[in-house]
């Protein structure tokens, strides 16, 4: 009842990706299809660092933990999409609206930080090799993940107690295929501009901040790296960074466009093609990035299959 008070507005029609009716059931496809294999890639990497001991390390902790977020976060998003284009009407209640908004921001703010430490777990294994296990203890491992799924929480309920002071009188139409931040203040009927700050601050802080700390962290790998005299070594050091450094720019900058671009710049149905990069082709690409580019992995697939076929 609380939350019915707070709006005049009961559910939400979810306009989609696409009206052209034509392009609904390819797309419903490719989406299934990209679906299916962001939960079949990330669900068999969360599978084999639990059951390898050798990645049982810090730098696969932090990728269980991605792979675990990339996983929720588009389960909470896709399934409501691929709605869209197989029915007339794709109705969200305003408390499910709410509810899918706050999950959102927790995985996507909680991502932020987990590449962060990803970043700060390089930066440490290559600059400091010698003191790695110290410094990166599991103890300082679950400091870090605790932390970036508190900051996760903390942003959510910031981002999500700020929608909910809004009221929603006639409008019921989002402009997109997920309760977003933006389309949803399209539609208020009350004034926007405390959201806007509170967006510009704490969605900027969430993005510049941890691009800061990575772009930091590679400065110091990048002059370490450039100091080893052998041509393997150099390679070798290239390689333990340079899936990360494909992860982080397709989720950043993918962010960077849809939140902090001036409002002038581009349209929503722009700032929709923008977030199926995080929302979905980045969770997608992620177990592939990082099994396809990683040797641990691969030599850890082979013993997992090797082992179950006998």
């Amino acid at each position: 009842m609380a939350l019915e008070n707070a709006s005049l507005v009961t559910e939400f029609i979810l306009m989609g990706l696409t009206n052209q009716p034509e392009l609904k059931i390819a797309l419903f496809l490719l989406f299934l299809g990209m679906y299916m294999i962001t939960a079949l890639g990330n669900l068999a990497l969360i599978v084999l660092i639990v059951l390898n001991s050798q990645l049982h390390t810090p730098m696969y902790f932090f990728l269980l933990n991605l792979s675990c977020i990339d996983l929720c976060y588009c389960s909470v998003i896709t399934p409501k999409m691929l709605m869209s284009f197989i029915v007339k009407r794709n109705v969200i209640s305003y408390e499910g609206c709410m509810t899918q908004f706050f999950f959102f921001a927790f995985f996507v703010i909680s991502e932020c930080y987990v590449l962060t430490a990803m970043a700060y777990d390089r930066y440490v294994a290559i600059c400091n090799p010698l003191l790695y296990n110290i410094v990166m203890s599991p103890k300082v491992c679950s400091y870090l993940m605790t932390g970036s799924y508190l900051v996760g929480f903390s942003g959510a309920m910031i981002h999500t107690g700020c929608i909910l002071r809004l009221n929603f009188c006639d409008g019921n139409t989002i402009n997109h295929y997920f309760c977003d931040i933006l389309p949803l203040l399209q539609l208020s009927c009350t004034s926007t501009y405390v959201n806007e700050i509170e967006l510009f601050i704490v969605a900027g802080k969430d993005i510049i901040v941890p691009t800061v700390i990575i772009f930091t962290s590679y400065g110091f790998i990048l002059s370490s790296i450039l100091k080893i005299r052998s041509t393997e070594g150099m390679s070798k050091a290239f390689s333990t960074c340079s899936s990360h450094i494909i992860a982080v720019s397709l989720f950043f900058g993918s962010c960077t466009f849809m939140y902090l671009k001036p409002s002038s710049v581009g349209s929503m149905d722009q700032g929709k093609i923008s977030s199926v990069f995080y929302n979905i082709v980045v969770p997608m690409m992620n177990p592939l990035i990082y099994s396809l580019r990683n040797k641990d992995v691969k030599i850890a697939l082979k013993k997992t299959i090797t082992k179950r076929k006998f």
